[in-house]
């Protein structure tokens, strides 16, 4: 018989072995596999998913002749999620109200602009957002400067259009749409019992930004999860010079650098939508699909182009023919000429890039749609 306070040592011994063992058992860290040991993998068909509540799609269908088709009912569309039909929850044409962001650039750049932009007040109350629609307003340059909250009444925005001041000569044109698209987030969205709001950013800037610390597709990616429209009125500096200092040394170029001057090709509709696509070559909606799966990546051509692309809306030049007064009203007109379409995605959305595609049972006639959203893991 082991005396007692040997058998106390022993269970000591044994109870600081058994210590070692579990240790041994549960190591801090990653576990590294042995030589010729395979890894364990996740059962199959896992898969991670993240619920959409939401898909808010705006549609522009026209004819073969360009013009706007407003005869269509819900009954006309089908649309598909990743290839996967879908069952709309919410359709309307032209009427559900209109939540606006007015984002202008108030850069020292084109201060030879804004007198012409502070005219603009009234299109922005009468033809964008209309009777039941709201407004805000937001300048940048350097900075960005919140310049007049939501409201439904038309002389605060008209009055703060009309004493839009120049700023430094800075343009960060992305973190500015970024601030945006987070102001739209929170304003109704339409539903199956809930006409809600159309969430609208109508920027007026030049196509070129300087210092911001947000990425294009980042924006990109949070606009088309919160169901929001960019639509973009190019400025152009140079016009401005061209009209304002008359240049006779050489002949006025007939469009912007980098602009192919060539007609659009046989059978492509010359439309608004069109203008932006007439470089042969050019692929917007793939440059707008790789802008979003790659958000931290820069893009370097056609950034304005590219959000409306991706967002559903459209891009207008005021580079020669168009004036900025005819670029907002064409942009008014196709608002209130739209189909709005929305849907719930069954079961929730795998993770990446979701293409939607927007098709119409009747002949000759063109839809444009955003293509799609991109669908990031949770944080945390």
């Amino acid at each position: 018989m082991v005396p007692v306070t040997n058998r106390t040592g022993l269970l000591l011994l044994l109870a600081l072995a058994g210590a070692g063992t579990l240790s041994a058992q549960a190591p801090q860290g990653p576990i590294q596999p042995r030589p010729g040991q395979a890894v364990q993998q996740a059962p199959p068909g896992a898969q991670v998913t993240v619920k959409v509540a939401l898909v808010n799609t705006p549609v522009t269908v026209r004819d073969a002749k360009g013009n706007l088709v407003d005869t269509l009912t819900a009954a006309d569309f089908r649309v598909t999620d990743n290839g996967v039909a879908q069952k709309i929850a919410h359709f309307d044409f032209g009427g559900d109200p209109v939540s606006l962001v007015i984002l202008v650039q108030t850069s020292s750049r084109i201060e030879s602009i804004l007198p012409d932009i502070r005219k603009t007040g009234v299109l922005f109350t009468q033809n964008v957002m209309a009777a039941d629609g709201e407004a805000a307003l937001v300048g940048f340059n350097d900075g960005v400067d919140k310049l007049q909250d939501f409201t439904k009444n038309p002389d605060l925005i008209e009055n703060t259009v009309a004493h839009l001041q120049a700023g430094s000569s800075g343009s960060r044109l992305y973190d500015a749409m970024a601030v945006a698209v987070e102001m739209l987030s929170g304003r109704p969205q339409p539903s199956a019992d809930k006409p809600g709001r159309r969430r609208v950013l109508l920027v007026l800037s030049e196509t070129v930004d300087e210092g911001s610390e947000t990425k294009l597709g980042e924006v990109l990616r949070q606009a088309q999860l919160a169901n929001v429209t960019i639509y973009s009125v190019g400025l152009s500096t140079l016009r401005s010079e061209l009209h304002s200092k008359p240049r006779h040394t050489q002949p006025e170029p007939s469009t912007p650098p980098g602009i192919n001057p060539l007609p659009p090709l046989p059978g492509i509709i010359q439309t608004p939508e069109t203008e932006a696509a007439r470089n042969q070559g050019v692929d917007l909606m793939g440059a707008a699909i790789w802008a979003v799966q790659h958000a931290d990546e820069k893009v370097k051509d056609k950034a304005m182009d590219i959000a409306a692309v991706a967002t559903g809306g459209m891009h207008l030049s005021t580079y020669k023919d168009q004036s900025i007064e005819q670029a907002i009203d064409e942009i008014g007109a196709e608002l209130h000429s739209q189909y709005t379409i929305t849907y719930a995605p069954s079961a929730g959305s795998d993770l990446g890039y979701h293409e939607i595609k927007v098709l119409v049972d009747r002949k000759k006639l063109t839809v444009r749609a955003r293509p799609g959203y991109y669908v990031a893991p949770p944080q945390g």
